[in-house]
């Protein structure tokens, strides 16, 4: 079977909307696919100010703009429909929301971006709501990316996405195990705008620094990171936990983040070693994506620290990179137009495997 579907993905980073057109096709259990057309819509200063606020509003405050990023987004895939030319071709948008509350010990998770309203204004059914249910079964509703990487990247043992939280999901046989690891790009964009600038690239100003041992002690000493998994951080983590206590320390941005590159680098490379407990007799793979992978200097720290686990890390191509997500939110749209599970309870606690997500038709019938 053939599908052709917009996946669409709002990371905790703000770096903007992605929207991928993807053709899948699955032959016999085995699933393949193509980026057909990819596109990351920068947000305007005015949407970066109202998602990274959205949970200060009162609760109609927040309906309203629920509302409103769903007629946004559905207009920027208007917008993407129109400048790759694919006029009756997209069959099914699959659409992750931009994340805001997000309390799964309490059984609840909270995406903006209506998905009525983005199939009102494409016409072009749609999916949304992707990790509600999973959270309802008792699950942390994230990671839920490793579903996608269960059917398009089996060749890897570990995938890991460097972007506003970094996330890391480890297959053995046929188990798969992920979680959250700790905040990433959120924090390290935060130091590098401090220099006049949107992110730190290739991790230059990071490199330059030194490391400050207290910060990164106390760091490494937050309580999350004892915790077993599976587990899940939600965007307030970088923003009211961590960043707070990296700018209680008076030092240059450059010796911030180059600590805090360090942080990022030993959490994983510790997530590793709790996942596989000794190096691997064959080499394993580690796919790297998310923005974060285009950070050689962050890259070059990992490679170091998993030297010893005989495991390659892999860079692939930059749309891979920037779209995988994306990519795997149409494929749990394809799964879930297809009543199919596209949520796995191994990697998320919840008590069984889930086929989620709300179904809006745009489509006239």
């Amino acid at each position: 079977m053939l599908y052709r579907v917009i996946g669409l993905m709002s990371g905790s980073s703000l770096d903007g909307l992605d929207i991928a057109f993807i053709e899948f096709d699955e032959n016999r259990g085995k699933w393949h696919y193509e980026i057909k057309a990819a596109n990351c819509v920068k947000y305007s200063e005015d949407w970066m100010h109202q998602l990274a606020n959205a949970t200060q509003l009162n609760a109609y405050e927040y309906l309203l703009l629920h509302s409103a990023f769903g007629k946004y987004v559905g207009e920027q895939v208007n917008t993407f429909i129109e400048k790759f030319n694919l006029h009756h071709q997209v069959q099914l948008i699959a659409s992750h929301g931009h994340t805001t509350f997000h309390a799964p010990h309490l059984g609840m998770t909270g995406q903006l971006g209506d998905g009525a309203t983005i199939a009102a204004q494409t016409g072009i059914n749609v999916v949304s709501d992707l990790r509600a249910l999973d959270v309802a079964f008792g699950g942390q509703g994230a990671p839920i990316v490793p579903i996608g990487e269960k059917w398009l990247f089996n060749d890897y043992s570990f995938c890991l996405n460097l972007g506003g939280i970094a996330n890391i999901s480890f297959r053995e046989a046929d188990k798969y195990v992920a979680f959250d690891v700790c905040a990433a790009n959120k924090i390290l964009n935060l130091l590098a705008q401090k220099e006049g600038k949107e992110y730190d690239e290739g991790g230059a100003i990071a490199a330059s620094g030194q490391i400050i041992t207290p910060l990164l002690t106390k760091l490494n000493t937050l309580d999350y990171y004892a915790a077993p998994f599976p587990k899940s951080l939600a965007n307030s983590f970088g923003i009211e936990t961590v960043f707070p206590i990296v700018e209680t320390f008076e030092a240059s941005t450059a010796d911030k983040l180059r600590t805090y590159t360090e942080h990022i680098s030993m959490q994983l490379t510790y997530s590793v070693q709790q996942l596989i407990k000794r190096p691997m007799a064959d080499t394993g793979k580690l796919l790297v994506t998310g923005g974060g992978a285009f950070n050689s200097f962050l890259i070059k720290k990992l490679q170091e620290g998993l030297q010893s686990y005989n495991l390659a890390v892999t860079v692939p191509d930059a749309t891979l990179i920037n779209y995988k997500e994306a990519l795997v939110m149409g494929l749990m749209g394809v799964l879930r137009w297809r009543e199919e599970y596209n949520v796995m309870h191994t990697v998320t606690g919840a008590t069984r495997n889930s086929i989620g997500g709300a179904v809006w038709i745009g489509q006239e019938a």
